[in-house]
């Protein structure tokens, strides 16, 4: 990047913006959610409630707990000591809210809801619902010629990252198969074609930073398959959450599950490709990774090294999801036509990000394409409506950390 100021975060004190209607409006709505899928004792819940009172009422407070991450996270919180949920960057109250969420429900501690995922009820109930919905629809998809199911399972993995639990606020849904190319003309930037000449010169390994379980992870589990059998890759590397995080957003034993139901599904083409994953991951091909880095408040530029060396052994990195895209942009208020180019230039992999707009963000656009979208539809950064697919060919510089704390567990 050049030498000019850098341009502001995304903060919950923008009057009328998104990021604030997270803090005031959906956060208090996950947590009575959460209270409601589970049978918590009366104790846990009384801290839950607590919890959300402080909310709306008090300034952020540290953890209080005895936890592997407590430290880092409470030093996170020094540079926001005495502000308000509603006077800080928007990307560290929302993650700072799901770890404070986790301490609240005794996640981290011994006892009933110690390592029980608040947000299971919901993930299991998406994961059921989009296989039951898929296989109407799968078999169409599995007799295509390899270029045209390439092109749709890629635009259905980017339709399907609509499908998120956190955000009740998007209203379109994801549309999978061979509808999904009835919305093209929603990508505002659209590489599927360098995508696949890309990936069609084949590669040992490919990666995917994941995102949410649901119609989101099954695409992406269907592209893992079809790059696999194709040739495209020899190993896979799905990067997923090493705890609850986002409500809907995948770790292992989410991906496990995922792959248990596929194999049980009704209809032999996918039960056929539930028992393909299952055998990838058995021998190899397909390996499911975590990191504590993943569930920080930590920007993609401040990556630590073991995740940069490992992301830089991959010939493509897959970028899914608002978050992701948000991370890699350090949560400012780029001007929309910079190039994403430019600021990722720290990216150890050439990447493509696959991201429905769910958040006041957007790189990249033409002169005067962003004045056209709020004329058209003043809420098209937020509702889910229109997609990316934009490659970055890279590979760029180390990154270069921009904070001095360290990520837990590094």
């Amino acid at each position: 990047m050049s030498d000019q100021p850098l341009p502001p975060f995304l903060m919950t004190s923008d009057p009328g913006s998104f990021a604030r209607k997270t803090i005031v409006e959906r956060k208090p709505q996950i947590i009575r959610q959460v209270l409601a899928d589970n049978a918590y004792p009366d104790e846990v819940a009384a801290v839950v409630e607590a919890f959300r009172d402080e909310i709306a009422t008090r300034p952020l407070q540290p953890l209080r707990e005895s936890a592997p991450d407590a430290a880092f996270w409470n030093a996170a919180l020094s540079d926001y000591a005495d502000r308000t949920w509603l006077e800080v960057p928007w990307y560290f109250a929302e993650t700072f809210f799901y770890r404070k969420l986790l301490e609240a429900v005794g996640y981290f501690q011994p006892g009933e809801a110690g390592g029980q995922d608040p947000f299971q009820r919901q993930k299991r109930k998406q994961m059921e619902e989009d296989i039951q919905r898929l296989t109407a629809e799968w078999e169409q998809v599995s007799d295509l010629q390899p270029d045209l199911r390439f092109e749709a399972l890629l635009h259905s993995s980017l339709w399907g990252n609509r499908a998120d639990l956190s955000n009740f606020t998007v209203k379109a849904k994801g549309r999978g198969g061979l509808a999904a190319s009835q919305e093209r003309h929603l990508i505002l930037i659209d590489h599927t074609r360098q995508v696949h000449d890309r990936l069609a010169k084949g590669g040992r390994r490919l990666d995917f930073i994941c995102d949410n379980v649901g119609s989101d992870l099954l695409f992406d589990l269907a592209l893992v398959d079809f790059f696999l059998r194709r040739g495209w890759a020899h190993e896979i590397h799905l990067h997923l959450k090493n705890q609850p995080f986002f409500v809907s957003d995948a770790m292992p034993k989410d991906a496990r599950l995922t792959v248990d139901l596929l194999a049980k599904a009704p209809g032999g083409a996918m039960q056929a490709w539930g028992q393909r994953l299952a055998g990838d991951l058995a021998d190899g091909g397909l390996v499911l990774e975590t990191d504590p880095f993943w569930a920080t408040c930590l920007m993609f530029r401040q990556m630590p090294a073991n995740l940069q060396e490992g992301l830089a052994q991959a010939a493509l990195v897959l970028l899914k999801g608002d978050v992701n895209y948000r991370r890699l942009l350090d949560d400012r208020r780029w001007p929309h036509t910079t190039r994403m180019e430019e600021i990722c230039a720290y990216f150890p992999a050439p990447f493509v990000t696959l991201r429905t707009l769910k958040g006041e963000i957007m790189v990249g656009l033409q002169p005067g394409q962003a004045e056209a979208l709020q004329a058209e539809d003043p809420d098209w950064l937020i509702n889910g409506r229109r997609g990316v697919i934009q490659l970055v060919p890279g590979p760029g510089r180390p990154g270069t950390p921009t904070s001095v704390i360290s990520p837990p567990g590094n």
